[in-house]
């Protein structure tokens, strides 16, 4: 038994990097559609902002569009992950909140599901940091 449990902790701690890499990259792609959408079709999305009642609805599609895009490219790179976590964080529950949660978890329904397993890998990584396969922890390892 101690053999199997010390091969699941060793086992785990080598697989970490490479779990908070694929991670970090399929989070990114998720971010990549929805951004190019609301760049693709701003009055149309900023309609549907407005039914929302979102207020300066057009303002808000480009912000919310900006930070999706710029988080792709981030996500992917490792880079900033912390600090763009935290508006990533702050789009998914407004989403949530907003236009998910009246549907239910399921993701068939326009549910929630999706929307909070973001936030939940977001705020993973927040905690985490990207790993080291990221420029962050290559320019934190250069620092020290």
């Amino acid at each position: 038994m101690r053999n199997v449990i010390k091969f699941i902790n060793d086992t785990s701690k080598r697989s970490g990097d490479w779990a908070l890499l694929v991670m970090r990259l399929l989070l990114a792609f998720g971010f990549y559609h929805p951004a190019v959408a609301k760049f693709k079709d701003i009055g149309g999305t900023a309609d549907y902002f407005a039914s929302l009642h979102f207020p300066l609805p057009t303002l808000s599609v480009l912000v919310v569009g900006t930070f999706e895009f710029v988080g792709f490219f981030l996500l992917m790179l490792g880079f900033l992950t912390r600090y763009i976590s935290i508006p990533l964080m702050i789009i998914m529950l407004v989403a949530i909140l907003v236009v998910h949660l009246t549907n239910g978890y399921p993701a068939a329904d326009n549910g929630f599901e999706v929307p909070l397993t973001y936030l939940i890998m977001l705020f993973v990584l927040f905690s985490k940091g990207p790993g080291k396969f990221s420029i962050d922890e290559t320019v934190v390892n250069k620092i020290r």
